[in-house]
């Protein structure tokens, strides 16, 4: 077996016999790592037997038969305006003619991608459900394998396809269900991830609209910083991620990532969270919000707020029964809804109701769109240390980059290839890092962590309807009304 980047030999033998094929972590244990960990970590030496470890373009190219698969078309500037993917065209076409267009053969054909010069635009494949991908051919969903990192069930039914050209990228954006794990096949990526705590400093937005999707109004690789000033105060991390290799993003993180070689392919998973249901009372109130304002403001053109993702705009009749849906599925989880008493009410950084017999919101892993094996329970009251985790050459910890770095990779960066060359004595100086104090920005009033796009705009007199939704639904405006509308419906039993 050739060679893991960043994980040193696939042969590598841990605790078995010479030459024996052995991963590092047991599925208990990696289950464990992943319910403690509250930074980004990359797993090494974890998929070296999976199957689709051989899945690059080529090979799912003759397993797709021929099967178109729609791409998102993107030009390869660089602008302060994130490129969203409402900004996007989209063709549909197979594997085959997207690796001819790589190749510089079909640009001049009459190809789908006839009018895109691979020079001047990428071609993304995102976020296609396997399970869709290969719906003539389930018996391949076996080929990927949850279930060695603790979550048993879990194969190419729960997962998602992603297939890119050099410079395809993902805005910047956090999700609001569960956590992530994402396998890397072919190529790298590039990983840019800030931490919950500087959500205000992202400068968040839900224009465009998808459920489960906050975007970043930054873009973070080349931001502009006259009407985004506070982005300087956001702490980046960065990775690079290798074939062979499985990067864990924590609930709430942001991410903006983006295909640095030719050809990439990758595959994840989103990992359903307790919190998942009260995050679902958040995102039913958002998307009554701003389908009803939206809609108001001009009924016929959705596709200037709605993501290509999401199918349509729902009337407010449905975004009702949505709402309670979810409201109802929160106190049927939580079984103790009758008998519930709120005990506390805080706003400030999880601004929650603390009530009898529930277990406390802990700042742990976002999103989740398509039903999965059982949620986790994520780790509540005393959660594990960060030095407990064995953090080493199968485990990489995705360090913050120095304070002022530009967009381009510096030796800051959590490059892993570069990082297991280090001593493990420099990798437990890290582990160290939950000790040293940091600012609680939990503390400050709710007001000072929304952030408007200018600290002071005396002249400016029109206020869009979007700039009335960036309030509105601003995530923390929307916990402080779901913790408000859920202890409503306590008072009401």
């Amino acid at each position: 077996m050739a060679a893991v980047a960043g994980g040193g030999q696939a042969g590598d033998s841990v605790g078995g016999g010479e030459g024996e094929l052995v991963k590092p972590f047991t599925p208990e244990k990696a289950r464990e790592i992943i319910m403690s960990l509250r930074q980004p970590a990359v797993f090494c030496n974890m998929v070296f037997d999976w199957p689709a470890l051989h899945w690059n373009a080529k090979c799912l190219s003759k397993l797709l038969c021929g099967k178109q698969i729609r791409f998102r078309m993107g030009m390869k500037k660089t602008d302060t305006v994130p490129q969203f993917e409402t900004m996007c065209s989209y063709v549909d076409a197979t594997l085959e003619e997207f690796l001819a267009w790589i190749c510089g053969q079909g640009v001049n054909s009459a190809g789908p991608f006839s009018h895109y010069d691979n020079s001047e635009f990428w071609a993304y494949a995102d976020y296609k459900y396997l399970a869709s991908v290969f719906e003539d051919n389930t018996d391949v969903l076996q080929n990927v394998a949850w279930s060695d990192f603790g979550f048993p069930g879990r194969n190419g039914r729960e997962s998602t396809l992603w297939i890119g050209s050099l410079g395809a990228n993902t805005p910047c954006h956090l999700d609001s269900y569960g956590c992530n794990l994402v396998f890397q096949v072919q190529g790298r990526k590039r990983w840019h991830l800030y931490p919950p705590e500087d959500t205000a400093f992202l400068y968040p937005t839900r224009i465009p609209y998808e459920e489960s999707s906050v975007f970043s109004k930054v873009n973070v690789v080349n931001p502009d910083l006259k009407h985004f000033p506070q982005f300087l105060k956001a702490q980046r991390h960065m990775v690079t991620l290798y074939p062979g290799q499985v990067l864990f993003v924590p609930r709430h993180w942001w991410h903006y990532v983006e295909s640095i070689d030719p050809i990439t392919v990758s595959i994840n998973s989103w990992i359903e969270l307790e919190e998942d249901h009260q995050a679902r009372v958040e995102e039913a109130i958002t998307r009554m919000l701003v389908c009803a304002m939206k809609a108001a403001e001009d009924p016929t053109n959705t596709k200037a707020w709605l993501n290509p993702t999401e199918v349509e705009g729902t009337s407010h009749e449905i975004n009702c029964q949505y709402l309670n849906g979810a409201i109802s599925a929160y106190w049927e989880h939580s079984k103790v809804a009758e008998t519930l008493t709120p005990t506390e009410f805080k706003i400030n950084g999880e601004h929650r109701v603390e009530m009898p017999l529930k277990k406390r919101k802990v700042n742990m892993h976002p999103r989740m769109k398509e039903k999965g094996s059982p949620l986790p329970k994520s780790a509540s009251g005393t959660t594990k240390r960060e030095e407990k985790i064995p953090f080493g050459p199968d485990l990489i910890p995705v360090t913050p980059s120095l304070q002022g770095e530009s967009s381009e990779r510096r030796t800051a960066e959590s490059d892993v290839k570069d990082l297991v060359k280090e001593s493990r004595g420099h990798l437990g100086k890290l582990n160290c890092a939950e000790e040293q104090p940091s600012m609680n920005k939990a503390e400050t009033p709710l007001a000072d962590n929304i952030v408007s796009d200018c600290i002071t705009c005396p002249s400016q007199a029109f206020i869009s309807t979007d700039d009335l939704l960036d309030c509105l639904v601003n995530p923390k405006v929307i916990s402080l009304v779901a913790h408000l509308l859920l202890q409503k419906r306590t008072c009401n039993f």
